[in-house]
């Protein structure tokens, strides 16, 4: 049997974003997979540009990972009560591409932000945002990263046993989605 292709998406560009750490998280707790993770340093939409040079590189490209991968992982910081500006844009370059590559993907949504929500309402929206995209976006459980900033250690692993817990049933849940 190949191995599993587990393609994350972190919806923050800091280096230090704890939404990444989420991310590299959820792929430790799926276990034995290639993992690989997309680059959201897009230029932002603009239907001038693409009517003039259409769909840049590093879009397709994107959406070329998104497509081969067997799951996608995203996590959302929460700005301003919504997800990030770049994932947003992210989804809206995907959405000009001529493939589908969302579609019947099966994808685990998940948050983390400094707030004590955890950036549930940004994960929420996130969710409507991927409907029209028609992926099998998995129901729960919920990862809602509270207090992000302090629940990981220092070499980049969850801290606290609930949420470690949480993330690894959503993985498994994601493992047995892949296989439906």
């Amino acid at each position: 049997m190949a191995q599993l292709k587990l393609f994350g998406i972190s919806g923050a560009l800091r280096a230090e974003s704890t939404n990444t750490k989420l991310i590299l998280e959820a792929a430790r707790l799926f276990g034995d997979c290639a993992f690989s993770r997309g680059d959201l340093r897009l230029p932002l939409y603009d239907g001038d540009l693409e009517s003039r040079e259409g769909v840049p590189a590093a879009v397709q490209s994107l959406a070329d990972q998104i497509a081969a991968a067997d799951a996608v992982v995203i996590s959302t910081p929460e700005y301003n009560k919504g997800p990030s500006g770049v994932l947003k844009n992210a989804l809206d370059w995907i959405s000009r591409t001529k493939t589908a590559p969302w579609k019947g993907k099966p994808v685990a949504v998940m948050s983390a932000a400094a707030g004590r929500a955890g950036g549930e309402r940004a994960q929420m929206i996130l969710r409507s945002l991927l409907l029209p995209f028609q992926p099998r976006i998995l129901p729960g459980p919920e990862v809602h990263l509270a207090d992000s900033g302090n629940q990981f250690d220092a070499d980049g692993r969850l801290q606290g046993e609930l949420y470690e817990k949480t993330l690894q049933q959503l993985m498994e849940n994601l493992r047995a989605e892949i296989g439906r």
